[in-house]
């Protein structure tokens, strides 16, 4: 079986998370290239993680052409993309791309149109679709859902680049994505979106643009709704997010993607278990990739689903910017 040749482009803290995934699967996959912009990043990688064997670059536009890839992973800033995804699938090197995985619809469509135009696998980094509980939940007999609610706390400046709504996005498009792509894999496609977004903790700090408050309501098409919250204003130091689900059958309380709690009320007494869980889902979704390529089969999460996800988040923004609630395509 053939070893699988991977690049890394974008060697940053995310970018650490992927490597781990490749050495773990290390009789699949052989890390050969790794790519930054400050090539003294991709020889720190290819030092630390590969004893200088990789090939480092500086322009991914010559690794895509000359480091005989099979797989390229992206790990780029959000405002970072441009065509290296077209160029990857013009020559047949399979993608794993983090989220969001562009800052415009046009965009992210010409990613889509390239990678399903050649044929080329593709993974997009949701990887909450891979935790223990979140599988469990999707095996389920819910019955019909209610309510999923979910929250993204933290505080941090962060990077500067990611202050500033023109290159992250804004918090919502670059951070709660997750809990909405994981909303529309357990719950399906919503039909609206209202979304409220304000900067509360940050006015005084110099280029801060993104939102560090907001709520946003989704509506789905059985009459179900979809609350997510976040903040950039809680607790110094800590990321906490949760999700909660309320289905006719099952209410679901997700401290993380492998740990829940599952109540069922289609029982007397309901009946209670707990699913606690510690497999790296970083790992799983980039042998889920490895297995799509091998067997000619599907990812879980193709890139079609990063546009899908995107364009949701993408409207939140919308109707916070216009203060009107945004019908989505039910396609």
């Amino acid at each position: 079986m053939k070893i699988l040749r991977a690049g890394i482009l974008g060697c940053g803290g995310i970018a650490q998370k992927h490597v781990q995934a490749a050495l773990n699967l290390k009789s699949e996959i052989e890390l050969v290239a790794f790519c930054d912009v400050n090539e003294t990043n991709a020889r720190t990688f290819a030092e630390q993680y590969t004893a200088n064997r990789a090939t480092t670059f500086s322009d991914y536009r010559a690794m895509i052409e000359r480091a005989d890839l099979d797989v390229l992973i992206i790990c780029l800033p959000p405002f970072a993309h441009t065509d290296e995804v077209e160029l990857a699938a013009a020559r047949g090197i399979h993608l794993l791309i983090e989220k969001p995985i562009a800052l415009t619809s046009e965009l992210a469509w010409r990613m889509v149109n390239a990678a399903e135009r050649a044929n080329v696998k593709t993974q997009v980094g949701f990887m909450y679709r891979f935790g223990a509980a979140t599988q469990k939940f999707k095996a389920e007999e819910t019955g019909a859902l209610g309510l999923f609610s979910a929250r993204y706390f933290c505080n941090s400046l962060h990077a500067p680049w990611w202050r500033m709504r023109e290159k992250s996005g804004g918090q919502l498009v670059e951070q709660a994505i997750h809990l909405f792509d994981t909303m529309r894999f357990l719950c399906g496609e919503p039909v609206s979106v209202y979304s409220r977004q304000t900067n509360v903790f940050h006015r005084d700090v110099p280029d801060y643009t993104s939102e560090d408050v907001s709520a946003t309501v989704c509506s789905f098409a059985n009459g179900a709704l979809g609350v997510i919250y976040a903040t950039n204003g809680a607790i110094p130091g800590k990321w906490l997010k949760g999700w909660h689900v309320v289905a006719q059958n099952l209410v679901a309380d997700f401290s993380d993607w492998n740990n829940a709690t599952f109540t069922r009320t289609n029982a007397q007494p309901p009946s209670i278990e707990n699913i606690a869980a510690t497999q790296d889902a970083f790992t799983l979704q980039l042998q889920d990739l490895v297995n799509a390529i091998r067997t000619n089969g599907n990812t879980r999460t193709p890139i079609r689903e990063g546009a899908r996800t995107l364009d949701l988040v993408l409207a939140a923004a919308r109707s916070a910017e216009t203060h009107t609630e945004i019908l989505l395509d039910a396609d």
